[in-house]
């Protein structure tokens, strides 16, 4: 079997034919750029059997040969069947490979859809879910690859980071899986891989998709590159030093943004991944451009892809609004998760889709006897945990020290009940800083509550019951002592005024909350 878009060179091993200077430099200086970073980790080579990723796979067998490479990566072929001759191509590749004495895997795609990006995405996908954690994905990305991907960039908008282009070394991570992108020919041309491919005789495949001009990135290959050189011959070199460059400006703005951001965020309400909050005052102390460039950095996090102008300006204005409206809200698509940005009083909060709806799972009212777990000759510190609302993504436990607990009542009675119970909107209840007791909406804004929290407000109380009350019923003149103490969320608590009529000093009414303890755990596939 044969395929027509395969130069008819026969498949021969090429160690030993002559290296290209200019192309070796190249990947021998990225190397020891990066030889920390690729110290012990396993290298793979993204090969098409195209021109460029032939060649690139070509030069590292021959400097592997001549002891320059300390390594030889391991091919990946990536068959996605788009093509009638795909199974054809994916053979030629493994032919060539064992020729050259290189280890290479071929992996079958199934491509959502029939646009190259579609195909591109297939390819990545496959790749990735071979590779292991940290391991190194060659690829063969030149300069005019980088100059059209800038070209494409600016013609959609992109700003400075967009406007950067390919890195030669980026770290991505998908799902907590981490991988790493290396391109060491970012700065050689085309012409050059093609005058090298030409010397060798390399059998590469000429995809004839690939100029086609069905795409952006072809059509900017064929119609507007050749235009360009007319005008300064050095455009592609140019347009990669540019990219440099804005590459070294965004490493300056993102790091400006880091910092402002540890400026402006609400430590004690960050959720990574869930909610991210910002402090408005903090924010509007800042010049409008980095407030601009925060919110960009902000809205990003945990996203692999930023966030679109028009969704920055949007919550720009947000951030400037001096009304009381609390109803807005901003949606954004993410790569990862879908999110809803809102602003109650003076902060921000990124939200994502799945934390709003973990904040709706209802909560069923808990008691636990502490009698039991209470013994002279257990250490002060043992606990017990128990669980207020769990799913997939998220669980929200208390932890608590019976010893701890029922010290700090210094009650006579024998046992202690304690109840978890969700906070009606009607119920009235006093923090121990307020004045009197209050309900609803009123109590919501007193504490600071945003309307997605409200259904996640949950009271602790306690019950004092003298052992002489029968199991299941009290004795007529035994009448238990029942206490709301505390108000918890999965983020924040309040120690009630009940808490201060159950203790005798101040030290005592403020430890309840050190003895009952809220935390939220985040799972590890969130």
């Amino acid at each position: 079997m044969s395929s027509s878009a395969i130069l008819p060179y026969p498949i021969e091993p090429i160690a030993e034919l002559p290296i290209d200077d200019n192309l070796a430099k190249a990947l021998l200086t990225s190397i020891s750029e990066y030889g920390e970073q690729l110290q012990g980790r396993r290298i793979w080579l993204a090969c098409s059997g195209g021109r460029d990723s032939l060649a690139l796979a070509a030069l590292c067998v021959q400097l592997h040969w001549q002891g320059k490479l300390p390594f030889l990566p391991q091919l990946l072929h990536v068959n996605h069947g788009l093509q009638a001759d795909s199974a054809i191509w994916a053979a030629h590749v493994a032919n060539w490979a064992k020729a050259q004495k290189i280890p290479c895997t071929i992996l079958q795609a199934h491509v959502n859809g029939h646009d190259e990006q579609a195909a591109r995405q297939a390819r990545y996908d496959v790749m990735r879910a071979q590779l292991n954690q940290d391991d190194v994905l060659l690829l063969a990305h030149h300069a005019d690859d980088q100059a059209e991907t800038v070209l494409m960039r600016l013609i959609q908008g992109a700003g400075v980071n967009g406007l950067s282009g390919m890195q030669p070394w980026r770290v991505q991570t998908q799902d907590a899986h981490r991988i790493i992108l290396w391109r060491p020919w970012l700065i050689v041309q085309r012409a050059s891989i093609s005058s090298y491919a030409k010397r060798l005789k390399l059998p590469y495949i000429d995809d004839p998709t690939n100029d086609g001009g069905d795409n952006v990135r072809s059509g900017l290959r064929r119609d507007i590159m050749p235009v360009l050189a007319k005008y300064n011959p050095n455009v592609i070199d140019n347009i990669a030093r540019s990219a440099q460059l804005l590459s070294d400006a965004q490493l300056t703005v993102k790091a400006q943004a880091a910092e402002d951001l540890k400026q402006t965020e609400v430590i004690s309400l960050q959720i990574p991944s869930a909610q991210r909050v910002l402090n408005i005052d903090k924010l509007q102390k800042l010049p409008l451009y980095r407030q601009r460039q925060l919110l960009h950095h902000w809205l990003g996090q945990d996203e692999p892809l930023p966030p679109a102008k028009q969704l920055v300006d949007n919550v720009f204005s947000l951030s400037q609004r001096d009304d009381h409206d609390h109803q807005t809200k901003l949606f954004w698509q993410g790569r990862k998760q879908s999110y809803t940005i809102r602003r109650y009083r003076q902060q921000l909060y990124r939200l994502s889709n799945d934390w709003l709806a973990w904040l709706k799972i209802p909560f069923i009212e808990q008691t636990q006897t502490l009698l039991d777990l209470t013994v002279a000759d257990k250490a002060d510190s043992e606990s017990f945990s128990m669980t207020l609302r769990s799913d997939d993504t998220f669980a929200w436990h208390v932890q608590i020290v019976p010893n701890d607990v029922t010290r700090l009542l210094e009650s006579d009675k024998d046992k202690v009940e304690i109840t978890f119970a969700p906070l009606d909107r009607n119920q009235r209840v006093q923090t121990a800083l307020a004045s009197r007791p209050q309900s609803g909406k009123k109590l919501y804004q007193t504490l600071g509550i945003p309307s997605w929290m409200r259904e996640s407000l949950v009271v602790v109380s306690v019950t004092l019951i003298n052992k002489e009350s029968s199991e299941n019923e009290l004795l007529e003149n035994d009448c238990p002592i029942e206490q709301p103490i505390l108000l918890l969320s999965p983020l924040e608590n309040w120690v009630l005024d009940g808490a201060k009529r159950l203790t005798n000093t101040v030290n005592n009414f403020y430890s309840i909350d050190r003895a009952i303890k809220s935390h939220l755990i985040l799972h590890s596939s969130f």
